[in-house]
């Protein structure tokens, strides 16, 4: 007999509906809460969704936040920040656990904000995008001036007419929301879009970018700490001026910009120069530019006038040098006849002192046949003596026949070299005696060719003035001029008589 199941008046629920019964009671009870901690654990899954906890010092919890929520947030999520989550109170049936369904998170306090805000800030120095040598020189004066603001606001229109008063530029705005959700992205994707514009286009391309909005609080400022702003400002090569917040307000990208404004109209005002200030400069350096030009011809001329004083009377000079020019050529045209005649009288004074060519040659002759007759006669004399001294040694020294035969034999051989180099030395004697006198008749010929007497000897005559200088042109003789005829055989007086007809150039001579 089967025992009796145990009896019990405890309900009995299946673990479905334990499940669902948790899930409705904590949904029921807490609806919407706020629930401050540090984000930990964040995991983004290809779905969109976004899984994290949260956590204090006594305890943690986990949240889920659901695709269609991520872009409504507030703020991007990521480990470390300590932020405050909305949502409500949910459970996981298959899992047994709770969760936090988040549809809004919210900065927990400036604190948090400035640990946010000084990660960033150290992350991005240490890779130098905060460096100076990364900054861009400003324009004197942009052409083009691109604005990064809110359409809607004081901001545009102080700039505008900031620029208006100044200097009117045309300008480029690029309306973005300032604040908000997906506010970094828009201004990060307007800052890329300017540097991105060649010019080539209907747009120009700016040559200064200006980003700018007004005053508010920390969190209203926080787009413009966003990373993905920062780095878009550093990768823009168009020079950019930051002017967020009021004058006390500092945000990231003042770091990252070029130069920062502590307003919106004062970044207008660096942007551009004052038009009235520009013409008074100009003005002012026109003064000093003319002043100074006027100083320096002043000073040219004067030193120019002093070169002026210094240097000497070109005309007096000129004349001067035109008047020893006369006299030298006059000089010249009296010294050149009477250094031909002095040259000339010299070399007929050498010319009767000069021995002729055919004394030279029978003097040679002569001392040649004195020489010979003397050499000649010697001769004998040379031979009998030395017949003599050998005689006497035949005497002394009785030497046998045949040695005295042997040294006559010698003694008839040299006699014989003798004589043989006395008749060489008379013939080479003779050929350059025949070649002294050739050269001789030679010289004799170019002397006789050379001198005056031989072209007189040809039919020529010298004709000289009373001066006895000699006369080359015809036209230097006056009409009853005595002038000087030198023949080769003496000389004779004559005087100029015109020809018969009547303006002819040429002079006749009565002898």
């Amino acid at each position: 007999m089967d025992s009796a199941a145990p009896l019990s008046n405890l309900p009995e629920f299946s673990v479905s509906e334990i499940s669902g019964a948790i899930k409705r009671l904590l949904e029921g009870s807490f609806g919407r809460v706020r629930v401050r901690g540090e984000i930990t654990e964040f995991k983004r899954y290809p779905s969109g969704h976004l899984y994290f906890s949260l956590k204090d010092e006594g305890g943690k919890i986990s949240a889920v936040c659901w695709r269609g929520s991520v872009a409504r947030l507030g703020l991007v999520p990521e480990n470390g920040l300590e932020v405050i989550a909305t949502g409500r109170i949910s459970a996981y049936g298959e899992r047994s656990s709770y969760q936090l369904v988040v549809d809004r998170l919210e900065y927990a306090g400036e604190g948090a904000l400035l640990a946010r805000i000084e990660r960033v800030r150290q992350r991005l120095a240490a890779e130098g995008l905060f460096d100076t040598e990364r900054k861009q020189p400003l324009p004197t004066l942009p052409l083009v001036i691109g604005i990064v603001t809110s359409a809607q606001g004081a901001v545009l229109h102080d700039i505008r007419t900031t620029v208006a008063r100044r200097f009117p530029r045309r300008l480029l705005v690029w309306p973005v929301p300032v604040q908000g959700e997906g506010a970094a992205e828009r201004i990060a994707h307007a800052i890329a879009g300017f540097d991105a514009i060649d010019g080539r286009g209907h747009l120009p391309r700016p040559d200064v970018l200006i980003v700018a909005r007004g005053g508010g609080s920390l969190e209203d400022l926080m787009a413009f700490n966003e990373e993905v702003v920062l780095r878009a400002a550093s990768a823009c090569r168009i020079p950019l001026i930051s002017a967020v917040g009021h004058e006390t307000d500092t945000t990231l990208i003042d770091f990252v910009a070029d130069r920062r404004a502590p307003t919106p109209t004062a970044a207008a005002e660096i942007a551009v120069p004052a038009r009235a200030e520009l013409l008074a400069d100009l003005a002012h350096r026109a003064a000093r530019l003319d002043a100074s030009l006027a100083h320096l011809a002043q000073s040219s001329r004067l030193r120019l006038d002093r070169a002026a004083r210094l240097l000497p009377d070109l005309p007096g000079l000129l004349e001067g040098v035109r008047q020893r020019l006369d006299d030298r050529a006059h000089r010249l045209s009296l010294a050149l006849p009477n250094l031909l005649a002095t040259r000339r009288h010299a070399l007929l004074a050498a010319e009767r002192h000069m021995p002729t060519p055919h004394a030279l040659i029978t003097a040679r002759q002569g001392h040649v046949a004195v020489a010979a007759s003397r050499l000649l006669s010697a001769l004998p004399r040379f031979v009998s003596r030395q017949r003599a001294a050998l005689t006497t040694a035949e005497r002394h020294l009785n030497p046998p026949r045949a040695r005295i035969e042997a040294q006559r034999g010698r003694l008839a051989l040299q006699a014989m070299r003798l004589a043989s180099s006395l008749r060489g030395t008379l013939a080479e004697r003779a050929g350059r005696l025949r070649e002294q006198r050739a050269h001789l008749g030679g010289l004799a010929a170019r002397l006789d060719s050379a001198s005056p007497l031989g072209l007189l000897s040809r039919g020529y005559a010298l004709v000289t003035d009373e001066g006895g200088a000699p006369v080359t042109e015809a036209a230097a003789l006056a009409d009853g001029e005595r002038v000087g005829l030198r023949f080769a055989d003496g000389e004779r007086r004559a005087r100029i008589e015109p020809r018969s007809k009547p303006g002819a150039a040429q002079r006749s001579l009565e002898l």
